[in-house]
């Protein structure tokens, strides 16, 4: 198939573009400005945290499907946490799995002066564990992959059955940098487009890849 018409559809995003793009998104909150700054003094790291307009997209998600139960694999310094938490139905909850104490207690202090500790459940320790211990019920309304990528095929396969029919699965950087689109991809790259490959052959979700910041895949249960 010529898929040339499609491809000139694609706007490339230019610093203008972006500076546009973010101009129709509402703005960072005071928490998210401080949260953003925070994360920056740790340096090159810093790279891990969302965007901001992904972010939003992450809280709209929630809001749209009701969500009240969250699981997020990937916590860093909390930026992704705190807006799907801001995005949860009365009485929801985000579980949320990450190894790094020192990235989480930054994370921590965001929450709380966000006033939405309450609704944060989280879970230090390997995510495989942490996934393997929830209940297997398909309950999770939706659920946010943003942690090491050759982890991601595993923490799929524990989240899908637990997600609800019509429930939404997200996966962070499925373009690796455009890397994960290369057919000699290695090192995490090539764990990404495995993945990928994983996501389109599982005919329990429709899904599409989405080219927003480093890639985004959404998924929803069948």
């Amino acid at each position: 198939m010529d898929r040339t018409a499609d491809t000139a559809k694609t706007v490339p995003i230019t610093p203008e573009v972006y500076a546009y793009l973010l101009a129709q998104t509402d703005p960072p909150t005071p928490v998210q400005q401080q949260l953003v700054a925070r994360t920056r003094e740790l340096g090159d790291v810093a790279v891990m945290q969302v965007p901001h307009e992904q972010a939003r997209l992450l809280t709209l998600l929630a809001r749209i499907t009701g969500a009240r139960r969250v699981v997020e694999v990937g916590t860093f310094t909390g930026y992704s946490t705190l807006a799907l938490a801001e995005g949860l139905a009365p009485g929801g909850r985000v579980v949320t799995c990450d190894i790094s104490e020192e990235w989480t207690a930054i994370a921590r202090e965001a929450w709380q002066a966000a006033g939405v500790a309450d609704r944060i459940d989280l879970r230090l320790g390997p995510a495989a564990h942490t996934l393997a211990a929830l209940p297997y019920e398909a309950e999770i309304d939706l659920a946010f992959l943003d942690a090491d990528k050759g982890g991601y095929r595993t923490y799929w396969d524990e989240l899908v059955p637990r997600l609800r029919p019509g429930g939404l699965l997200l996966a962070d950087n499925v373009l690796y940098g455009g890397n994960a689109a290369r057919a000699d991809a290695t090192g995490n790259a090539l764990a990404i487009r495995e993945f990928n490959a994983h996501v389109r052959a599982d005919a329990r979700v429709e899904s599409v890849l989405l080219p927003l910041a480093d890639g985004l895949t959404l998924a929803r249960k069948r």
